[in-house]
């Protein structure tokens, strides 16, 4: 079966797939989305970003009822745990959200198609992909194809995942119960955030991490205030630990799993979360039979428009580098359509937020102070902790600070970090102050309604220049 001509086919219907093709149905392409599973939102909305984020609220709320009800002035019995209640509530937010999606394509007149898509011959001015449905192999002709497919966890020499007792992120997401104990390997977000998670439901969680620090790449200041407050909350963080296998054996009271450490003694567990980061979703596309170059990893390799090396073959997301996370391919989604439509395209990736989840989130825009030293750039420094704010006494959210960078001459603002609770949503506002190349003036001139945690940007603005108000 072969279809007549589209505009754009784009292979992949997580975040930067389906808002590519939801762009591209706006600006009047005939658009059609393929991708392997029936429920579209991409390993971001099925296991990732979304059912972490539910779980991530729903043991936060467990903690709080038990640790912080009494003062607040609530009265109540010993609060147990139902996690298939909580599982259960898990995957409806997961169901409602893919149909969400799916309703947003048929909404805009999307094609979305299920089954597994391969880039076959240029047929004229149209790329052939062939789709492999429960129904047959089915050819659809393109005008413009975008890759994005996204990515998988990626794993370690020596470990040998099965799927259950050790696995990634996916498995970790779905434990019937409240392993008693758990190793995670790598701090970054994912093994942080599934790492919070489950110490929060009970677990003893030991954090394994090959760096001498966690979350690589995050400004060095907030992580080590932050990897304070996470042993504080039970993490057993080890650093400079180098993982060197982990397996499943039996032994006299049933399978357990066993991590082997360079230099240091085994540890025995429950189970293992492999969080070492993920790799492109790059083959089997047929990449390489259709002149597609990609790198030694697999990236696959895109210039500033998004083009690939083969005509008309595009491709965004986690499978070309980079960030990644969820809002950075939709907006290279966006921008890619944008400019196959004849459009500017152009994207500042310092201007591209990254957080963590956890209690408190930690979260970022810009450079850090590392990264202005290695590049000879001179700046000031505001910080402020958040237990000066008014809000945050109310709240109780004590922990953290914000910190701003800016230019020592120019008092642009170069980067924004924050440790704390909400920071998620706070960094919103310095996305926008990067954006529109604000001062640190700008910033603390700016109102900021009392009594909001969004006081504390105000004041660290004000810190760059030496005149805080409050502290």
């Amino acid at each position: 079966m072969t279809d007549s001509p589209c505009d754009l086919l784009v292979i992949g219907a997580g975040p930067g797939g389906y808002v590519a093709a939801i762009r591209a149905a706006q600006l009047g392409f005939s658009t059609a989305v393929v991708d392997e599973h029936a429920a579209a939102g991409g390993v971001c909305l099925r296991v990732g970003c979304i059912p972490s984020k539910a779980l991530l609220e729903s043991s936060q709320r467990l903690v709080a009822a038990r640790s912080e009800l009494a003062v607040h002035g609530g009265v109540a019995g010993e609060i147990g745990l139902d996690l298939a209640a909580m599982m259960k509530r898990k995957d409806r937010v997961v169901t409602t959200l893919t149909r969400g999606v799916s309703s947003l394509l048929r909404k805009n007149k999307v094609d979305h198609i299920q089954g597994r898509a391969k880039l076959g011959a240029q047929v004229g001015e149209s790329r052939s992909v062939l789709v492999a449905t429960a129904n047959g192999e089915r050819e659809i002709r393109a005008r413009n194809v975008i890759v994005a497919t996204g990515s998988r966890p990626a794993s370690l020499p020596g470990i040998e995942l099965d799927d259950d007792r050790i696995g990634a992120s996916t498995e970790a997401l779905a434990y019937s119960e409240a392993p008693e104990r758990l190793v995670v390997i790598g701090a970054g977000y994912i093994g942080l955030e599934l790492g919070a998670v489950w110490n929060r439901l009970g677990s003893k969680v030991t954090v394994l991490e090959y760096l001498d620090r966690i979350l690589p790449g995050a400004d060095a200041e907030i992580a080590a205030a932050a990897e304070k407050i996470f042993r504080r909350q039970g993490l057993d963080i080890r650093l400079g630990s180098r993982v060197r296998g982990a397996s499943v054996r039996n032994g006299k009271d049933g399978e357990h799993c066993v991590v082997e450490i360079e230099g240091a003694d085994p540890i025995e567990c429950d189970r293992v979360l492999v969080a070492v980061g993920r790799v492109p979703i790059s083959d089997g596309l047929g990449l390489k039979e259709t002149g597609v170059a990609t790198d030694e990893r697999g990236f696959i390799e895109v210039n500033e428009r998004f083009a690939t090396s083969a005509p008309g073959v595009y491709a965004i997301g986690d499978v070309i580098g980079g960030p990644q996370l969820a809002h950075k391919a939709e907006e290279e989604g966006m921008a890619c359509v944008e400019g196959i439509a004849g459009g500017y395209v152009h994207i500042d990736y310092d201007e591209i937020p990254g957080i963590v989840y956890t209690e408190p989130e930690v979260a970022s825009v810009g450079k850090t102070e590392e990264e202005l030293r290695e590049a000879g750039i001179a700046y000031r420094k505001g910080s402020f902790p958040f237990r000066a704010i008014g809000r945050a006494r109310a709240t109780g959210s004590l922990e953290g600070f914000v910190k701003i960078l800016a230019g020592a001459d120019t008092d642009e603002v170069l980067g924004v970090h924050i440790l704390g609770s909400h920071a998620g949503d706070l960094i919103a506002e310095a996305v926008a102050a990067i954006s529109f190349g604000a001062s640190a003036e700008d910033l603390f001139r700016t109102s900021h309604a009392h009594p909001t945690l969004a006081e504390a940007i105000k004041e660290a603005a004000l810190a760059v220049h030496g005149r805080p108000i409050h502290m």
